[in-house]
């Protein structure tokens, strides 16, 4: 059985990766896919209390170092228990972010050194690489206004200053341009515009997903 594909949607806050991300898997199964959806932190039971503790701890006191190791951990057992068994069942796996969100987050946003990363977040995957990430862009004005009309704004993340989006923005741009396994989308058009975009991304380098099952 061919090994399936793994896609990861990354983006700072605002971007609307969930939204697309569950969109390319409908677009995926439409064109006969096997597709597992799925998101990270989380994705198992472990990860998802891991989720909780990074994102709503109450006392907003979670050291950067902490926080880079319990998603990490939380990553070790998303890999093992969920994407690696998908793929080789030849399954599509499709991720709401994954190992560029660290660096990103961590890395730029909190200012741990990347280098220092870069080790740790190998043994947790494994070596496991995606076939393609697929980041969205926005400006952080235009993202955290979206978090704010949609009513979010409480997570570690949302809630943190301006330049600490800044620094996530500036992360995904450059770590997308020394990846040749991704592709830097603009997010500032409607969803549906969006998602065309990623469309083509997608069917350029997976020309299978072309055709649509019953259309």
């Amino acid at each position: 059985m061919p090994r399936g594909r793994f896609i990861v949607v990354e983006g700072a806050e605002g971007t609307g990766k969930t939204t697309q991300a569950g969109r390319l898997r409908a677009f995926l199964r439409a064109s006969g896919r096997e597709v597992v959806g799925t998101r990270e932190p989380g994705g198992t039971s472990v990860g998802e209390r891991i989720r909780e503790i990074v994102l709503h701890a109450s006392d907003h006191q979670v050291l950067p170092e902490t926080e880079l190791l319990l998603i990490l951990a939380a990553r070790s057992a998303f890999v093992r228990t969920v994407v690696e068994p998908a793929l080789a069942g030849g399954r599509w796996v499709v991720s709401d972010r994954f190992d560029m969100s660290t660096f990103a987050y961590q890395g730029y946003g909190r200012e741990i050194d990347v280098e220092r990363i870069a080790p740790l977040n190998a043994y947790a995957t494994g070596g496991l690489v995606p076939d393609l990430y697929v980041v969205l862009d926005l400006p952080v004005e235009e993202g955290m206004g979206r978090q704010r009309r949609q009513g979010k704004g409480d997570d570690r993340f949302e809630s943190a200053a301006a330049d600490f989006h800044h620094r996530v923005r500036q992360g995904y741009v450059e770590l997308s341009a020394t990846h040749g396994n991704a592709v830097l989308v603009p997010a500032c058009g409607s969803p549906d515009e969006v998602e065309n975009l990623i469309r083509g991304e997608v069917v350029s380098r997976f020309p299978e997903t072309s055709g649509i099952v019953g259309g």
